[in-house]
C-alpha cells in the first residue's frame, strides 16, 4: 500500500488474549475500544499465531517516545501500527482539527467576541499552530509562549510575537494550552490575569492547567455559568478567571470536537493500517540490518528507518546531531 506506517511490537493486553491465556485470533482490533470479555481463539487458525492491532494515544510525541522504549523492553508478542505518528494523523487532525474546534468551543461556551481580544497560545506545534491560525484569523491579537527556538522562529515568520507567560499574563483575555505537557499555566498565573480571562486547553490531560491548585486555593469561589463553564473568584481581589470544561480538552467539552472530515481522514487511514498490518505483516520474515549496514545508514538495526525530515525533530535531537558531527 502507498501509506506506510511504523510498526510497534508490543504486549497485547489483556482482551487479546484467550480463556486459556493463549494469544488471541481473528480480526484486528483498535485499542481504542476495549473488550469487554475475553474472545474466543479461531479454531482455524494455528496456535500461537497473534492479532494485530493500531493504536491512537492522545499524548505528546516526546510521551509517545518514551512508551515506545517502555514497550520495545517488553516481550515481543503482538505487531501494533502506531497511527499516531503517521503524518496524515498529526498534520491533519491536530493542525486542522483544532484550527475548526478550538473557536467552536470558545463560541459556544463563554460565547464571546474573538475579535479584538489577545490571546496567548502556550506551545506552537501542530496543535498552536491551528489554534493560533484560527485565533488570528478571527480577529485576535495572538502572542505565543514557546521553549522551542525552532517553533518559536515559525512563530515569528508568521508575524506573531513569542513571549513567555509572565510578559503578558496581566494583559491577555484569552488562554489556550497546547503544548502536551503539564503545568503550563499554575494557579500564580492566574491569580494575575485580568477580569473574566478565559483559561482552557486542547492540548493534552487536565494536567496543563493547574486546576488542583486552583481548586484547593484557601478562600476561592466556584461560580457555575453553564455546564463546562465556570469563573473562580479569587478572595483578595474579588476578580475571578473563567475556566473551560475543568482544565480538560475543550474543543469536546464545550464544541463537537474535529469537524467529520478530519476524522475521517483519521479513521480512514487506521483502517488502512490495519489492513496492512492483517494481509502483510503476520507471518512475514523481515530482513535484519547487519550492524555494517545500521551504522552506513547511522541508525539503530531495529529501527526506526525513516530519516529525520519525515517528520519533524525536536531541538535537542538537532542539537545531539550537531554535537555528533563536531
Amino acid at each position: 500500500m502507498g501509506l506506510k506506517f511504523k510498526i510497534l511490537w508490543a504486549r497485547p493486553r489483556w482482551w487479546a488474549l484467550a480463556q486459556d491465556g493463549s494469544a488471541s485470533t481473528g480480526a484486528p482490533a483498535t485499542s481504542c475500544q476495549p473488550r469487554t470479555t475475553p474472545p474466543q481463539p479461531s479454531p482455524a487458525t494455528p496456535p500461537g499465531r497473534v492479532r494485530p492491532s493500531t493504536s491512537e494515544e492522545a499524548v505528546s510525541d516526546r510521551r509517545m517516545g518514551l512508551c515506545s522504549f517502555l514497550l520495545s523492553m517488553l516481550t515481543i508478542v503482538s505487531p501494533r501500527a502506531r497511527y499516531c505518528h503517521h503524518s496524515l494523523r498529526f498534520e491533519f487532525d491536530n493542525l486542522y482539527g483544532c484550527r475548526h474546534s478550538l473557536p467552536d468551543g470558545l463560541m459556544r461556551a463563554p460565547d464571546v467576541v474573538i475579535a479584538g481580544k489577545v490571546a496567548v497560545v502556550c506551545g506552537y506545534g501542530d496543535v498552536g499552530k491551528g489554534c493560533a491560525a484560527a485565533l488570528k484569523s478571527a480577529g485576535a491579537h495572538v502572542v505565543v509562549t514557546e521553549i522551542d527556538p525552532i517553533c518559536a522562529v515559525q512563530a515569528l515568520m508568521e508575524g506573531i510575537p513569542v513571549l513567555t507567560l509572565e510578559d503578558i499574563v496581566s494583559e491577555a483575555d484569552v488562554f489556550v494550552t497546547t503544548t502536551g505537557n503539564k503545568d503550563i499555566i499554575m494557579v500564580h498565573h492566574m491569580k494575575k490575569m485580568k477580569n473574566n480571562a478565559i483559561v482552557c486547553n486542547i492540548g493534552h490531560f487536565d494536567n496543563e492547567i493547574d486546576m488542583h491548585g486552583l481548586e484547593t486555593y484557601p478562600g476561592i469561589k466556584r461560580i457555575t455559568i453553564k455546564p463546562q463553564t465556570n469563573r473562580w473568584v479569587f478572595p483578595e481581589t474579588q476578580t475571578g478567571i473563567i475556566v473551560l470544561d475543568e482544565g480538560r480538552l475543550m474543543n469536546l467539552g464545550c464544541a463537537t470536537g474535529h469537524p467529520s472530515f478530519v476524522i475521517s481522514c483519521s479513521f480512514t487511514n487506521q483502517v488502512i493500517a490495519q489492513l496492512e498490518l492483517w494481509n502483510e505483516r503476520l507471518g512475514s520474515k523481515l530482513t535484519k540490518l547487519t550492524p555494517e549496514q545500521a551504522a552506513y545508514i547511522s541508525g539503530p538495526a531495529e529501527g526506526p528507518y525513516k530519516s529525520g525530515h519525515y517528520r519533524y525533530e525536536s531541538y535537542d535531537r538537532m542539537q545531539q546531531c550537531l554535537c555528533d558531527v563536531a
